[in-house]
């Protein structure tokens, strides 16, 4: 109780305290003194609300990138992994022992024209001359999902480890094929990996400003980027603290009723 108060309930008060001030004497002087202005709230909110819908939309479609990447792999360790399985989890677990400053710019380098992705689209057709994929929302996906993963992948492979094998085989007993074992057996009980990688990969990339900065453009900003840019170029403390007010607030709203729909409030 003493480490969240003094770490985690203090800055919450600060920042809400600070997300009511107005400047001092009315100018931009950058600083401010406690007036109440809830008005802070609904003026950050409707100057960047693009900036909202398109953290959420990036943040959505890298979790489901990362699920749809990670299952497969999670269940391939797990049921496939034999005595290599540590091996393949140090693997997953590798791309940590690297700053994440310097993975996004790798990949920055990956989808540049001197990476070998472009060039072999370009052969094949896919995309033309013209078409880059740095300074891109396909980018800053990429980026996310590439980095979260681990999140995502850990999770599910615990869920889907517990799971006992003789379950499957009496399903296949009970001449049930492949897809109908995946989808009565294997999914259910391995909901809870999935809540939880989805949660752990949703939530960060949600506030995520790393990618959008080193992949991305002025046209694919996220909220973090203008949080950012508000507390550390700008100087305006009130807008940004609204801000991270109210994606928390967001997050938290969307992962209640998400929690609910899954039904696996207990287990997470």
């Amino acid at each position: 109780m003493g480490f969240l108060f003094t770490f985690f309930l203090l800055p919450l008060f600060n920042l809400a305290q600070t997300s009511t001030q107005t400047p001092v004497g009315g100018g931009d002087t950058g600083q401010y003194e406690q007036t109440f202005r809830f008005q802070n709230y609904i003026d950050a909110f409707v100057e960047n609300r693009e900036q909202f819908g398109r953290s959420f939309l990036y943040a959505t479609i890298a979790t489901v990138l990362a699920l749809a990447i990670a299952y497969p792999l999670a269940y391939a360790i797990a049921f496939k992994g034999g005595k290599y399985k540590n091996f393949m989890l140090v693997l997953v677990v590798a791309p940590f022992f690297t700053s994440f400053l310097l993975r996004t710019i790798a990949w920055k380098q990956i989808l540049g024209e001197e990476g070998f992705v472009v060039p072999t689209l370009r052969t094949f057709g896919i995309i033309s001359e013209s078409t880059t994929l740095t300074s891109s929302a396909f980018a800053v996906v990429a980026g996310m999902t590439y980095n979260f993963l681990p999140f995502m992948t850990l999770p599910l492979y615990a869920s889907i480890d517990r799971i006992d094998p003789r379950t499957l085989e009496a399903s296949g007993d009970l001449y049930a094929n492949g897809f109908t074992t995946f989808r009565r057996v294997t999914l259910p009980l391995s909901m809870p990996g999935v809540v939880a990688g989805t949660l752990l990969t949703f939530i960060p990339a949600a506030g995520d400003y790393v990618n959008a900065a080193i992949l991305g453009s002025p046209q694919t900003k996220m909220l973090g980027n203008v949080i950012e840019s508000r507390y550390f170029k700008i100087v305006d403390y009130p807008t940004a603290a609204a801000l991270s007010f109210t994606l928390m607030a967001a997050i938290l709203i969307l992962v209640t009723v998400y929690v609910r729909k899954a039904g696996t409030e207990e287990l997470v």
